[in-house]
């Protein structure tokens, strides 16, 4: 358990994020913190290096909605710290903090607080003795490393971890959590670090990570982006969603455009993602520019638009043909229609828990 949010066991898969604000900034941090929350975040990591940090994190913490996982490299004080602002994970490497003596004062701690901890490995900052010993990162030496801090926790009795061992590279990442899955039953935590801007970051993502899900790998994931925090949110449940493992908001299924378009499907796909981003009910829409795929694709889909001639476009409802709209009313009447579903499908969800 992170707080309140279970994490492994059969659980959903969560979508993670961190923030980029200075930590002490706190009406700055929470701020981010909202925006990453309005996107659907599960759980959300704050950057603890300094005392400072520390101390501001009771606040942020009082003030979140979700979780938050305190972000500590080497000063097992902020740890401390840290478990007593409230911080319902401390992602740490055990190895990384110190003697077994204060490894024990940050697991005494994490035990009071019911803090979980993080475990997190990554390629760029492994271990001089590993690096030494395999002459490179590579999956071995992450696994090994892993399976180091697994053991210092372990050896104080404490078994509510994940872990991680990130790389930058997809193959080494792959190749790394597919090795420590074999070895440990413990919920992993996903990522390709540094992975890069938003489009380039999106798509190497996508294959570890996306590669890593289908072969039923993972429990949480964090998707790392130059980018604001809540694009990153947003990428992951885009992978979670492409995959089938979670649904949340509008997916959008929408054709690439061509001569036979008959209204601007690029334009007109972007104006409605954009109006649709606060609908958290998952359902489909199919946006198709001509009757070549459309009506196929509107069959699948709880709501479909489909161009035709004369400016006059061919509404789907259910999958079933029901009626037509003008250019000049597409957007917004499409956009009423999405409302007035996820609406009703919240509704049905309430009577049926009343129900039970």
């Amino acid at each position: 358990m992170v707080g309140n949010v279970p994490v492994g066991g059969g659980a959903p898969v969560t979508v993670q994020t961190m923030t980029n604000t200075p930590t002490p900034d706190i009406r700055g941090t929470i701020d981010q913190i909202r925006r990453c929350e309005d996107v659907g975040a599960d759980i959300i990591r704050v950057s603890c290096p300094d005392e400072e940090s520390t101390a501001a994190l009771k606040q942020i913490v009082r003030a979140a909605r979700v979780p938050i996982v305190a972000d500590i490299h080497f000063h097992y004080k902020r740890a401390l710290e840290a478990a007593d602002a409230g911080a319902a994970c401390l992602r740490i490497n055990p190895g990384n903090i110190g003697s077994e003596t204060r490894v024990a004062e940050v697991v005494r701690a994490a035990k009071a607080n019911g803090c979980a901890i993080r475990i997190g490995v990554n390629a760029g900052s492994l271990e001089k003795d590993l690096l030494e010993k395999y002459g490179e990162p590579c999956p071995e030496a992450l696994v090994e490393s892993a399976l180091d801090h697994i053991k210092l926790l372990q050896d104080q009795d404490f078994h509510e971890y994940k872990v991680a061992v990130k790389a930058s590279d997809i193959f080494l990442a792959v190749a790394a959590y597919s090795q420590l899955a074999d070895a440990v039953d413990c919920p992993l935590h996903l990522g390709i670090t540094e992975a890069g801007g938003l489009i380039g970051g999106t798509v190497k993502s996508s294959i570890g990570i996306g590669s890593l899900l289908w072969a039923g790998i993972g429990d949480t994931i964090r998707v790392s982006l130059s980018a604001e925090p809540e694009e990153e949110v947003r990428v992951g449940f885009e992978i979670l969603k492409g995959l089938g493992i979670r649904h949340r908001g509008v997916r959008v299924i929408s054709c690439p455009s061509c001569a036979r378009q008959g209204f601007d499907v690029i334009r007109t796909v972007q104006t409605l993602e954009e109006r649709l981003a606060h609908i958290a009910t998952p359902l489909s829409l199919s946006v198709l520019g001509c009757v070549v795929n459309g009506p196929g694709e509107a069959r699948e889909t709880d709501i479909g638009l489909t161009g035709g001639g004369n400016g006059k476009h061919m509404v789907y409802l259910s999958g079933v043909t029901d009626h037509t709209v003008q250019d000049a009313d597409m957007v917004d009447h499409i956009v009423r229609l999405v409302e007035a579903k996820a609406a009703e499908i919240e509704a049905a969800k309430q009577t049926a828990q009343a129900a039970e």
